[in-house]
């Protein structure tokens, strides 16, 4: 079976440094296989045997916590599930540019009550929309001064993500 992992906060802003080879060692130093990276911002793809996702997430938490000694939040899917996350884009046209689009990968899917937080907190300009255990996020004027850039997702809505911008994710249904 081919999974994604996303690993939140790795190599961003000079935090949680750590080199991509060092994470495609741990990763097959768990036994997966066929592991690739993009970027190098903690989204590697590999092979192993169908397990649950919580089963991979706490291998994968585990280990990374032993090669950085710091705890990093891991979120795991099925390489058919980013097609899935692609197919089911609800702003899909609706872009100028890859720029504006983002999709933040939870572990759980978020609560009507946090939903509608959410939605109730957006400015007015900004666009979520959460399907499943992804909230896609349209951001006309970009991410660095937006809901999401402020970390108000995490603040307000208690509720931990990992965000990726459009072009990352359609990376990642191809690795």
């Amino acid at each position: 079976m081919r999974y994604v992992a996303l690993l939140r906060g790795i190599n961003v802003g000079g935090n949680t440094m750590v080199k991509m080879e060092e994470l495609r060692r741990t990763f097959e130093a768990l036994g997966f296989e066929n592991v690739t990276s993009y970027i190098n911002s903690g989204n590697l793809a590999f092979d192993a045997r169908k397990t649950s996702e919580t089963n991979l997430v706490k291998k994968i938490e585990d280990a990374v916590e032993l090669l950085i000694d710091k705890r990093v939040q891991v979120m795991v899917r099925e390489q058919t599930d980013i097609e899935r996350v692609i197919a089911n884009n609800p702003f899909d046209g609706k872009y100028q540019s890859h720029k504006e689009m983002h999709v933040l990968f939870l572990k759980d899917k978020i609560s009507a009550e946090t939903e509608k937080l959410l939605l109730d907190s957006a400015p007015s300009e900004e666009r979520f929309v959460a399907i499943g255990r992804e909230i896609y996020c349209h951001l006309p004027m970009g991410v660095a001064d937006s809901y999401l850039g402020r970390a108000q997702f995490e603040k307000k809505l208690k509720i931990s993500v990992t965000a990726r911008n459009w072009r990352t994710v359609q990376k990642l249904a191809e690795l």
